[in-house]
Order: structure tokens, then sequence, then C-alpha cells
């Protein structure tokens, strides 16, 4: 489903030249949640930008379900990750003034319209994540744990083949962390999608079925 093709990643030229992915490769297939480990400024957060088709590459591709990321229109790109792509961002980027249901459904709002079907599948994952009677609380008065969990829930709305999630248990207790990455792996078991997991943490790792660790951009697989 996915993989990652010889990806090099540079900043700056000359003696600023910054190599932040340095010949990164490897593939995942559908159904498994891989674990990428690494200390801070090792390249973790870029590596899943560039699949996100946030970044663009210095060279080497992304290959998505046979399909090249980096090879489209911006409009195309946007389309593309609208409808592959759930991105789960460390600060979550819940919106303040909504509730969870409607952080939610922000998702099918940006493709055009919102279905009933749409309000069902909102309130049944919220549900599948111990947040059914949090559906209509907003953010500030959502625990940590609870705005991960409807941060997760928001990027399977558009029932994404590829799951990106950075730092998802930074700002958690360790209970509440195996918590989170455990309904992750769960959800991404289930539905049978591809899932990059960036963490520092070792112990959460130990939840993902595949790890690979980087270090100054380089690859270094277990």
């Amino acid at each position: 489903m996915l993989a990652i093709n010889d990806i090099v990643k540079t900043y700056g030229s000359g003696r600023t030249r910054v190599t932040a992915l340095d010949h990164v490769s490897f593939s995942l297939d559908a159904g498994r949640l891989l674990a990428v480990l690494g200390p801070s400024g090792s390249g973790k957060t870029t590596l899943i930008s560039i699949i996100a088709g946030l970044l663009t590459p210095t060279s080497g591709e992304v290959v998505i379900d046979g399909h090249p990321v980096h090879l489209r229109s911006s409009a195309e790109a946007a389309r593309f990750r609208r409808e592959t792509i759930g991105i789960v961002f460390q600060e979550h980027h819940l919106v303040s003034y909504l509730t969870a249901r409607d952080n939610l459904l922000l998702v099918p709002h940006l493709s055009g319209r919102i279905t009933r079907d749409d309000r069902v599948r909102a309130d049944e994952l919220l549900e599948s994540f111990g947040l059914g009677d949090r559906v209509s609380h907003r953010p500030a008065l959502l625990s940590g744990g609870e705005r991960q969990r409807v941060a997760i829930a928001r990027a399977l709305m558009n029932t994404p083949a590829i799951m990106l999630v950075d730092e998802p248990t930074a700002s958690l207790d360790t209970e509440r962390g195996f918590q989170v990455v455990k309904m992750l792996k769960e959800q991404v078991h289930e539905r049978g999608m591809t899932c990059v997991m960036v963490t520092h943490d070792l112990r959460m790792a130990e939840h993902a079925d595949e790890r690979l660790m980087l270090r100054d951009g380089r690859v270094f697989t277990e």
C-alpha cells in the first residue's frame, strides 16, 4: 500500500545545507501499524509531511496504492489527501468553537456537503472511541486524551487508506497513551488501513506491528 523510495529532503545550500532525510526507503502493507522512532530533529515529522504531500522531497518518491503522491497539481494533491489520507497532528488542531461531533463533520463539509449518513458516522466513531457522552462538548471541556481521540476519529471520517499520526501520546500520561495507541491499532486492523505513527516513546512503539528508527535522517530497522 505504501512505498517510500529513496527519499532525500534537504534545506538550504552550500555551507548552510541541511539534510533532513537521507535516502530513506521502506514499504508498509495494508492493515499494519508502523511506529517511526527517533530523537528530536531526526526527520520524523518531515517524513510524514512528505508522505502526506505537504512537503515535496528533494529526490525520491512516495507511492500510495501504486500512485506517486507528488506528481500532481496542487488541486489534485489536495483532493488526494482529502480522499485517501487521514492526518492527526501533535497539537490536535481541533476547532475550539465546534463540538466534538462538528469537528468530525468538518471533513465532509470540506468535500461539499454533510449528509445524514455523515452525522451517523461521526456519532458512531465517537462512540467507538469511548466518547459517546462527549459529542456535544467543545475541546476546552475535554481532557487531553479525549481531544486526541476526537482528532483520531476525525481523521477516520473519510475512511482513509493511509493514516499519519504525529506524536499521538506526547501530552498524555502513560495509561492514557496506551489507551490511545491501542484504539488506533484496533482501527487499523479492523479497517485494513496503513498507518505510520511518529513517536519518541519506546513504550508506545511496542504496540505497533512494525518499528523503524530514524537517526540523523537515516533509517535503522529493528
